[in-house]
């Protein structure tokens, strides 16, 4: 017969106890312990069970033979059908569109635009597919109604077309209809219990199925609060089961913690096929897609939003959003290249280097991990011969996107002297290359992606490790640099021409635009 017995289980780690405790045993974390009844049956493992029959028959049993496994080379190979959202940057998180049947957990911080990205999508794509499902356990319908009138979701939207510039560009502003239909394939179910929702996804059968959020479900058969350990593995469970089975994809929402990870047990981002964090600065209009978990994909993908008035668009050209007015001539600034998974990206880099008014110096990064700028700062010190521990340092990169590759390395150290020696960097030089502690420049990866992306942007320099292989004929210069001094001397001007230079070069710009002359023209 079976028994139950009260366990305690940690909502941030999952880990069982016997006992209740103020801290949790194994995270550490207080607070976190809450009070389970457990009914135990332990009939499928008991002495007489499969255990006991498979000792007596083993050791008279003949050769060798699979009961349900099959060979490796019998497995047939069959390619992922995918199909796609509306939305290429998702598309490209997703590593090349939507896998049915798959599950994908979004996460991120509260107000950074889960629901209104998925709403959106939804939208998209009851326009092509038969059936889609959006579940809301937060907002009622009216609320759903009221945002998407906001958004424009419920009226067609036309499929971006090529601006004529043969890139490919995608218009932001469509010609959209509203026909009496419209709409009529996306479908909205306020729910919060699970088997309502699950009874609804059997009985719909939709392509594609939105959960807004895992944590807001409960289980009726559990007696804990919804959002708890039990609860949310339950639920995602159930959820994966029927997904599964009738071959829907499910977007799941997920709540973050204060330190960004997603709410709940980790479980739950081992039963999805994909993890995805929205992230962005509430204050700042643009938004990032992350991944960091594909298993039809690459990781480390990113995909770039921004948020409007009509909700969020993507973003074409992200290096321009990262790049600052190379027109505008300030001392330490530097431009990198960086690569998140196969998407390159330029990105200006700012440093101000001031004495302190402190026993100690102040550090401060933005975008920029806070001990490269540490191991930077004093490979300057002790290789260059540069006094930084008396002064206050502060780099930032443009629009705060996160630089964490070492490949930004030397981006930063010649930020970091420009700004103390009071000198412009030539606006048309790329910097990539890591600093070792010896001051040497490391190589980096995806060297092609990166020139390829500068060369795009109309830079002229690229200032890259010795050593690394490059294509020809990019149409950059490309200067090799063993060590943190080379590229200095390389990067930095000795005396303040170069901004005389530019001014120059600016005006011969704008005189050749109003008299109409093209310098291509003269060969």
């Amino acid at each position: 017969m079976a028994k139950s017995k009260t366990i305690y289980i940690c909502n941030t780690c999952g880990s069982e106890s016997s006992q209740w405790f103020g801290k949790c045993p194994s995270c550490g974390v207080y607070g976190t312990l809450e009070e389970q009844i457990s009914t135990s049956n332990n009939s499928l493992i008991a002495r007489g069970g499969w255990q006991s029959n498979t000792r007596q028959n083993s050791k008279a049993a003949g050769p060798a033979q699979p009961r349900i496994s099959m060979p490796f080379s019998e497995i047939t190979q069959e390619e992922q059908a995918r199909f796609q959202s509306g939305y290429g940057e998702l598309d490209r998180v997703l590593g090349g569109g939507i896998v049915p049947g798959s599950l994908v957990l979004i996460g991120g911080d509260p107000g950074i635009g889960k629901s209104t990205l998925l709403l959106q999508v939804a939208n998209r794509l009851s326009q092509r597919l038969a059936r889609i499902l959006y579940v809301s356990a937060e907002e009622s319908g009216q609320q759903i109604k009221l945002r998407a009138q906001r958004l424009g979701v419920g009226i067609v939207e036309s499929e971006p077309e090529d601006s004529g510039n043969g890139k490919g560009k995608k218009s932001h502003k469509s010609t959209a209809k509203t026909p009496e239909n419209s709409g009529n394939n996306l479908y909205v179910l306020p729910e919060t219990d699970l088997e309502e929702i699950l009874r609804e996804l059997e009985s719909l059968k939709p392509q594609v199925a939105v959960i807004d959020s895992i944590q807001t479900l409960y289980f009726a058969s559990l007696t804990s609060a919804p959002g708890s350990v039990a609860q949310v593995r339950e639920c995602t469970s159930a959820l994966m089961q029927v997904a599964k089975r009738e071959n829907i994809t499910l977007f799941i929402v997920g709540h973050v913690t204060k330190e960004g990870a997603i709410a709940g047990p980790r479980v739950l981002e081992h039963l999805v096929d994909t993890v995805l964090y929205f992230e962005g600065d509430r204050y700042a209009s643009h938004r990032l897609l992350r991944s960091v978990k594909n298993r039809f994909g690459a990781t480390h993908e990113i995909g770039i939003f921004e948020m409007v008035d009509r909700g969020l668009v993507e973003v074409e050209n992200p290096s321009e959003l990262f790049l600052g007015n190379r027109d505008e001539l300030i001392p330490g600034t530097a431009t990198i290249v960086a690569c998140e998974g196969t998407r390159p990206i330029v990105v200006e880099l700012q440093a101000l280097v001031s004495p302190t008014s402190y026993a100690s110096p102040r550090r401060s990064t933005t975008g920029v991990e806070y001990n490269r700028l540490q191991q930077i700062l004093a490979v300057l010190e002790k290789r260059v011969g540069i006094p930084l521990s008396k002064l206050d340092a502060y780099v930032a990169s443009a629009g705060g996107l996160g630089v964490e590759e070492p490949a930004a390395d030397l981006g930063v150290a010649i930020a970091v002297v420009a700004s103390f020696r009071d000198r412009v960097v030539d606006p048309r030089t790329i910097l990539i290359g890591e600093v070792g502690l010896g001051g040497q420049v490391r190589l980096v990866s995806q060297m092609e992606l990166r020139l390829k992306e500068a060369a795009k942007l109309g830079f002229k320099r690229a200032i890259v490790p010795k050593g690394q292989t490059y294509p020809e004929d990019m149409g950059l210069e490309i200067v090799l640099v063993g060590k943190v001094i080379d590229a200095i001397i390389a990067a930095i001007p000795k005396e303040r021409r170069l901004e005389e230079e530019m001014e120059q070069m600016v005006e011969l710009e704008e005189l050749e635009e109003d008299n109409g002359f093209d310098p291509a023209d003269q060969n």
